[in-house]
């Protein structure tokens, strides 16, 4: 590792840091001097951090150990402030790996909530690219803003206090658009005229009958290789005494429906 590595892999004031006690207790904190921790297995002192490697083993004052870790994707959504239901981890994985989205990319994110979706993009696109995120509720791009901001992308993500049904949308040209409101119906014929033909727009719904509308819509918008996904995750226990998956699972979230956009020369009555 080299010292440039090195530096980057210390926890300093203002590092967010996943401090870890067991499987049950997981805390997401933003290391500050002077700040404290409680628990039922003592309390942690996180001056003691600062200037530490992730990965550093500490104690409570009761002797319990603790790890600082630096904490992945997943770990920044689940531990949002939520306003709101939030697109999964195991959902937002495979979708993004199936478009285009990329370092660079100017993505469109509709329907901000509590900012799930757009974190995950602004870091996909991260550093120079741009997540347009489109709510219509204030009190949610305020907490969105405020998760985001804490997670250290608020420079990748420009929130639209727009109701896309009524203004229609202020940003062009981009490379793709995720959907995440109870009718996507209305929003794909709107859609057309900003995304880059040949790129993707990606729904996400929690009933077969939304599915059903949102894939007639995306037909009729000359949107093709369009597919319908059920991601269903089980984490698998091992143990001495065996192998085997745990009793529960994280089964249906939402179905995700993606297409890719054609291009059509558009002409007039005057060209014939």
């Amino acid at each position: 590792m080299s010292r440039t590595e090195e530096k980057k892999n210390v926890i300093n004031p203002g590092a967010l840091v996943l401090i870890h006690l067991d499987a049950k207790r997981e805390f997401l904190v933003t290391v500050e001097r002077g700040l404290k921790l409680s628990t039922d297995h003592g309390n942690m002192e996180l001056d003691e951090v600062i200037g530490k490697p992730f990965g550093y083993i500490g104690r409570t004052h009761l002797g319990k150990e603790f790890y600082c870790l630096k904490p992945c994707t997943a770990d920044l959504l689940f531990k949002l402030k939520r306003t709101t239901t939030i697109v999964y981890p195991k959902d937002l994985g495979p979708l993004l790996l199936e478009t285009t989205v990329g370092p660079g990319s100017r993505v469109i994110d509709i329907g901000t909530g509590s900012g799930a979706m757009a974190l995950t993009l602004a870091k996909f696109v991260a550093p120079d690219g741009m997540v347009y995120s489109y709510e219509r509720r204030e009190e949610f791009i305020d907490n969105a803003r405020k998760n985001i901001e804490r997670a250290g992308y608020l420079k990748n993500v420009t929130f639209r206090h727009y109701d896309i049904g009524e203004t229609g949308f202020q940003d062009k040209d981009v490379d793709a658009i995720f959907i995440d409101v109870p009718e996507p119906w209305f929003v794909i014929p709107k859609a057309i005229s900003v995304l880059k033909s040949g790129h993707h727009l990606v729904s996400w719904s929690p009933s077969m009958e939304q599915v059903k509308r949102t894939v007639e819509t995306l037909k009729e918008n000359d949107f093709i290789r369009i597919t319908v996904k059920e991601i269903i995750e089980r984490e698998i226990l091992v143990r001495e005494r065996g192998v085997r998956p745990r009793e529960r699972g994280i089964t249906h979230t939402a179905y995700l429906v993606r297409g890719q956009l054609l291009y059509r020369v558009k002409t007039s009555q005057s060209d014939f």
